[in-house]
């Protein structure tokens, strides 16, 4: 019935931290592969622009090499497969930097839209993912119908770009006749380059907005109902009542053990009908009184009532019970600017008792 009811309810309110923590739990985030592609893109494109030549002459020299040896190596089964090995690592060992700048880059590219996420749930096996059933409503869902629209405006803006460079560089196709085979291979690598990153920058804009079209789409997956914020309250703070309950129990609790403590009370300073401070030197304990119980009301009727019955001097003062009920605690010593104050009512309670037990 409660599934039935949040079901009927919109999800208008904003997610908890609760919420946001299990969806991370979950593998859960806002997080937009295009940006992850165009900072591999731009990062092979910065390399590549002031390492060409360093990387075009590390080439020739493993081809200069191998054409140099060709003559002389004798070519069977047992020389081939080292030679290859050979060939492997030294073709490696020339795109090792740009293969490890892209993989830096991919993981600080995802680093910086989501932080680090470990998932062991996302890890896991779903069987939800190959159920037929949800799979075609995934195919057909209006999530699969925006990517396909960004994978065609993709590739219609990918198309387009080079198309319109091209186009404007038809002109000068005709004068590379005239040219080097280095001044062709010069051309062609600026042409290449402008593609490049024309349509990187195109990508980038593509990428920034569907990042944000990502979020909006996170945040709003994560919407919660005002039933599902009131059930996860109560399951983590508590059933409000029972809470309310507890709270009422403790200040019972507290307040039986104050009234405990009003009969080793010296005086009760009243207001004298709205207020109630009981206070209790102990010299060889404490530098200054302490406030042992207080209250107003029913509270203070009780405590005076006790007081009595305990045989306790009432002393009527109206401002220092009104600055003790204020700013003193219940255990704590008065302020020193209330000494004075306190200790003429002291002097006077002591006076009373000498007087008492001489009497």
């Amino acid at each position: 019935m409660a599934e039935e009811k949040d079901e009927g309810q919109e999800r208008t309110e904003q997610a908890t931290p609760k919420r946001r923590e299990e969806a991370r739990e979950k593998g859960r985030s806002a997080k937009s592969r295009e940006i992850t592609s165009v900072a591999i893109l731009f990062a092979a494109l910065i390399y590549f622009y002031f390492g060409t030549q360093g990387l075009l002459e590390k080439l020739m020299a493993i081809l200069g090499s191998l054409f140099h040896s060709s003559g002389r190596t004798l070519i069977s089964m047992d020389t081939i497969y080292p030679f290859s090995i050979a060939l492997m690592l030294k073709t490696f060992l020339i795109l090792a930097p740009v293969l490890a700048i892209l993989f830096l880059v991919s993981i600080s590219a995802n680093l910086v839209q989501v932080g680090f996420l470990y998932s062991p749930t996302a890890l896991g096996p779903d069987l939800s993912k190959i159920d037929p059933i949800k799979g075609f409503k995934r195919l057909f869902s209006l999530t699969s119908l925006v990517e396909l629209v960004k994978s065609i405006f993709k590739m219609l803006i990918i198309g387009l770009v080079p198309y319109l460079i091209i186009k404007g560089e038809v002109a000068n196709f005709f004068l590379l006749s005239e040219q080097t085979v280095s001044q062709i291979m010069i051309y062609l690598g600026k042409i290449t380059f402008k593609i490049l990153f024309s349509t990187g920058l195109v990508l980038l804009v593509l990428a920034i907005l569907d990042y944000a079209y990502q979020r909006w789409e996170y945040e709003k997956g994560l919407r919660m109902t005002k039933q599902e914020i009131k059930d996860e309250l109560k399951n983590t703070e508590g059933d409000p009542t029972t809470k309310a309950r507890i709270r009422r129990l403790q200040r019972e609790i507290a307040r039986k053990r104050m009234m405990a403590a009003v009969p080793k009370a010296d005086v009760v300073v009243t207001n004298p009908t709205h207020l109630a401070v009981a206070l209790k030197y102990d010299r060889d304990v404490d530098i200054a009184p302490r406030v042992v119980a207080k209250g107003a009301g029913y509270i203070a009727e009780k405590i005076k009532s006790i007081a009595q019955e305990n045989g306790l001097p009432l002393v009527e003062n109206k401002s220092l019970a009104q600055l003790l009920y204020k700013i003193v605690n219940i255990g704590d010593l008065i302020p020193e600017n209330l000494y004075r104050a306190v200790a003429e009512i002291l002097a006077y309670v002591y006076s009373l008792k000498g007087r008492y037990a001489g009497g």
